[in-house]
């Protein structure tokens, strides 16, 4: 039949009943007997089969997916399965997951009492952004004697966009604005001066600083009142992605590019939150995305199509195209967050003199990588000379990328030196304190 499938056990009991008539050959008072339970047996699997075809045998299944997944993370799925038969059942579910998963092995195996209901749940990671195709869901069922297996095919075909990581913009936004999000990475970052924009007067109260009295209004009132301020708000806040090659080195599954694009969204949505402007600009050997800063409700959404779409450039990036479109794009003095990656030093004298030029008209941060695997590899124990020779190569590799970093300070630009698995902790963090400042 189409859909029956032969167990396991099935091959056991058969291979046990074969030794036994190979046993009956050599000793003949034994044939009538292994005659006997090759009956029993061929009924009881007929008897199995007739019960796996039952029309009372059903079960249901059905997959839950959000809406989107999210790039990097793990992504629960659920599986609602529910056993419409009179009897237990024994299952082993198999979903037939997208192809870029490269998943072939995946089942779950559940046991059902009758009319039971049972909620499954996996998780997916996604390492690449676009669409992936979920095929049907089959379940195969068995009976408490286990010889044969029913198919039940349930077609569950679906197509689910990967965005950049929607989950941790959503885990971010709840640390940078939690009273004890020091705890998980975000450093609270003490206002210096009075760089605020002024909102109100109100009356004194204990606490309150005696420098912001309002003399003025106090006299006028016969009373104590002081000036109240609020954070500078609608400031512009521009991620700058390269696109180019040295942006594809992989880490733990993402490029250095995919890691950027999922800190943009994070720190867009930050910014939009605090009520300032944000925008994004892409670029490679030639411009890709230019989106003007704005704080419309719209915004993030246009940021994470925007996102959703780039990919990266097997070039080099022209940084000269990159000075040109901020120069025409960008209007006022705007924070710039430009991901890139530098493996050397010349690489970056290259671009430095554009990159001081367009630290004139705004505030550049230049955020770049530290390689992992060349960390990992120059902490670790070395024996023979060969390994000491390589290991005095990588680190005078992570040495010339922190001289990149005092480089760029020297000539008054902002620079993040991170790890890929840290970049939308310290950028965050690089924003706040920035904004703390007053450099903004």
């Amino acid at each position: 039949m189409k859909n029956i499938y032969l167990t396991n056990r099935f091959f056991w009991v058969l291979g046990g009943l074969a030794a036994f008539f190979a046993l009956s050959f050599a000793i003949p008072l034994l044939f009538p007997v292994a005659l006997i339970a090759f009956i029993v047996i061929m009924a009881v699997i007929l008897l199995d089969g007739v019960v796996l075809f039952n029309q009372q045998m059903k079960v249901e299944a059905i997959r839950r997916l959000p809406k989107v997944l999210s790039m990097g993370d793990p992504n629960a799925v659920y599986i609602d399965l529910k056993n419409e038969s009179s009897q237990k059942l024994w299952l082993n579910v198999i979903d037939e997951l997208p192809v870029r998963f490269q998943i072939r092995d995946f089942e779950r195996r559940v046991e059902l009492e009758a009319g039971e209901e049972l909620q499954m749940r996996y998780e997916l990671t996604p390492y690449e952004r676009g669409e992936y195709d979920f095929g049907a869901i089959n379940v195969f069922i068995a009976t408490r004697l286990g010889l044969l297996e029913r198919r039940y095919r349930q077609e569950q075909e679906m197509r689910i966009p990967v965005y950049p990581s929607i989950l941790q913009m959503k885990q971010f936004e709840l640390s940078a604005f939690d009273k004890t999000s020091h705890k998980k990475g975000i450093k609270k970052m003490r206002r210096i001066g009075h760089s605020y924009e002024f909102e109100q007067i109100k009356n004194y109260v204990r606490g309150d600083d005696y420098r912001s009295i309002n003399w003025k209004a106090s006299s006028r009132r016969a009373g104590l009142m002081v000036n109240q301020y609020q954070d500078e708000r609608a400031q512009q806040i521009y991620c700058l992605i390269d696109k180019s090659r040295s942006m594809r080195m992989p880490f733990e599954g993402l490029s250095l590019m995919d890691y950027a694009i999922n800190t943009s969204l994070v720190l867009s949505n930050i910014a939009l939150q605090k009520h300032d402007r944000a925008g994004l600009i892409t670029f490679s050997d030639k411009m890709g995305t230019t989106l003007k800063a704005d704080s419309k409700p719209s915004q993030l959404n246009k940021i994470l199509y925007a996102l959703y779409k780039e990919k990266e450039r097997p070039k080099e990036a022209n940084f000269e195209l990159l000075y040109y479109a901020a120069r025409k794009l960008i209007t006022g003095r705007s924070l710039l967050l430009l991901f890139t990656n530098f493996e050397s030093s010349y690489a970056m004298e290259r671009v430095l003199p554009i990159l001081r030029r367009i630290n004139t008209f705004h505030l550049l941060v230049v955020v770049f990588f530290e390689n992992t695997e060349i960390r990992a590899y120059a902490e670790q124990q070395v024996d023979t000379l060969e390994d000491i020779y390589h290991q005095t190569v990588a680190q005078k590799f992570l040495s010339e990328k922190t001289q990149m970093v005092q480089q760029l300070k020297q000539y008054g630009i902002q620079a993040i030196l991170t790890r890929p698995e840290d970049l939308s902790i310290n950028s965050i963090n690089k924003y706040l304190e920035l904004k703390a400042r007053g450099l903004i």
